[in-house]
């Protein structure tokens, strides 16, 4: 009776540590998954100083930085603890937070925060959400938060992006992006992953692209936490290749060889100017001649051509240059096939954009200018006769080129006017004797973009600078019918 008895007990205790042996095993599977299942929080920052990573804290809810870690990087910082005060030294701006409450003082000035500050072991904890309320204070300048992503970009910063497949190619994808890029890339069947866990690039007009292709049909944009992602889906496999400067990554089906770049000679059959450009500088993307572009985009200035001096650090040829970027992506999205005339900062004359443009046969020829005077967005088209003591062009006047195309601008410039109204943007129409406008065979505008109020910083805002292309390719797209049976 006592050996079953025993032999019972053992029993009894081997059910029992199986039981805790199969709990044991559930609590570590639960928490492997819950560690899987919620990795580590980040904000990725964004300036001219530095790029980095910072860790977040969650605290009842909320996404919390430390905000001394977040400002080191950026200038001369120091803070000092003094429960319940929390004093921060930022060059010479003072704030002063209090422990538990969501007020604050910045340069002696009250600020709200959207839930209380913390302080843990003296470090100052804040709200990822208040960031973009009291770091401009802090600063002294814009910052633009993406809090359900953990991105923050201080100043104007923000890297943008172009897509569209080859001309020649519907199997190539070529990205061009206005700052050098070197993202992670990743595939797997169907799909090419490029995550940017450093650089500041910001979302298209559209976070899915659409293209026509069979290869290539869509790629989408994405952020979370702290970085970006294009996901392009593709029918066949694709292999990424890099520019040598960092700012084009072309997807190409695995067994082509990427063609190799060479500058575009200028077509003889061309009106030539007084001094004809021979060939455009070999830093300028070749010009795919043998098709017609519907739209020609030319951003203004570039190179040893600054433009005007917009602020002391803001030059025309860098403005130009992104609603540039923007408009070809507004105009793609339109299905209206669009040519970027200087993609880089490269110096081209009058003479070479208005020969470029007239032997791509665009539909319209689309000028791009900016200007720190004024509000709002001014359009022309060219005023005839340009006077001059000589004209070399032989096949038609070099200087009057526009003469047969003036009634086809002006109703250009009048669609595009009403489009930029419906948007509320302020417009002028006006006349003027422009070049290359006088040169060009087609339609032709020029579009001089100025700050929708007094703060200049508005013009390298994607907000405005998607509002003001958005609608321009509005207006073209409005007029695509009668542009398009142009001769």
């Amino acid at each position: 009776m006592n050996a079953g008895g025993a032999t019972d007990r053992k029993q009894s205790l081997s059910v029992l540590c199986g039981k805790w042996f199969a709990v044991g095993l559930l609590l570590l599977l639960a928490v492997l998954l819950l560690s899987a299942a919620a990795p580590e929080k980040h904000l990725s920052v964004y300036s001219t100083a530095a790029n980095y990573s910072l860790p977040l804290v969650e605290r009842d809810g909320r996404d919390y930085v430390g905000l001394l870690e977040l400002l080191e990087p950026l200038g001369t910082v120091s803070a000092k603890s003094e429960p319940p005060r929390w004093r921060l030294h930022y060059n010479n701006v003072l704030s002063e937070f209090a422990v538990g409450s969501t007020r604050a003082r910045i340069q002696g000035r009250d600020a709200i925060l959207p839930t209380k500050f913390l302080l843990e072991n003296g470090r100052g904890l804040v709200p990822v959400a208040s960031l973009a309320s009291i770091l401009p204070r802090v600063l002294g300048g814009p910052v633009t938060v993406h809090e359900e992503s953990g991105r923050l970009f201080v100043g104007s910063v923000a890297t943008h992006f172009t897509a569209s497949v080859s001309p020649d190619d519907s199997s190539r994808l070529v990205f061009h992006f206005t700052s050098p890029v070197n993202p992670t890339v990743a595939t797997e069947p169907g799909k090419v992953y490029l995550t940017f866990n450093r650089e500041p690039v910001t979302s298209p007009a559209s976070e899915t692209l659409t293209f026509a292709s069979k290869a290539i049909p869509s790629a989408t944009y994405s952020e979370n936490n702290g970085a970006a992602k294009i996901t392009v889906n593709s029918t066949i496999p694709l292999l990424a290749s890099f520019s040598n400067d960092g700012q084009t990554i072309t997807l190409a089906p695995t067994k082509s060889q990427p063609a190799s770049s060479t500058a575009a000679t200028i077509s003889a059959s061309t009106p030539p100017p007084a001094n004809p450009p021979a060939q455009l500088p070999a830093s300028n993307p070749s010009l795919p001649i043998s098709r017609r572009y519907f739209a020609i985009v030319d951003a203004s200035h570039g190179g040893n051509d600054r433009g005007e001096a917009l602020s002391p650090s803001l030059a025309e040829k860098d403005v130009t240059l992104a609603f540039a970027h923007w408009l070809r992506q507004e105009l793609d999205s339109r299905g209206l096939s669009t040519l970027v005339l200087r993609d880089s900062d490269v110096n081209l004359s009058l003479d070479d954009r208005a020969a470029a443009a007239n032997t791509a046969h665009a539909a319209v020829y689309i000028a791009l200018h900016a200007a720190s005077s004024g509000h709002g967005v001014r359009l022309y088209t060219t005023l005839l006769p340009y006077s001059v003591d000589y004209d070399n062009g032989p096949f038609r006047a070099w200087t009057t080129a526009q003469q047969s195309s003036v009634p086809l601008s002006q109703a250009t410039v009048a669609s595009v006017a009403t489009a930029l109204k419906k948007d509320e943007i302020n417009v002028r129409s006006l006349t003027a004797p422009l070049r290359p406008l006088n040169n060009v065979i087609t339609a032709a505008i020029a579009v001089e973009i100025a700050p929708p109020a007094s703060d200049i910083s508005a013009l390298v805002s994607p907000a405005y600078q998607q509002l003001v292309t958005s609608a321009v390719a509005d207006g073209i797209s409005a007029i695509r019918s009668q542009l398009g049976a142009a001769p």
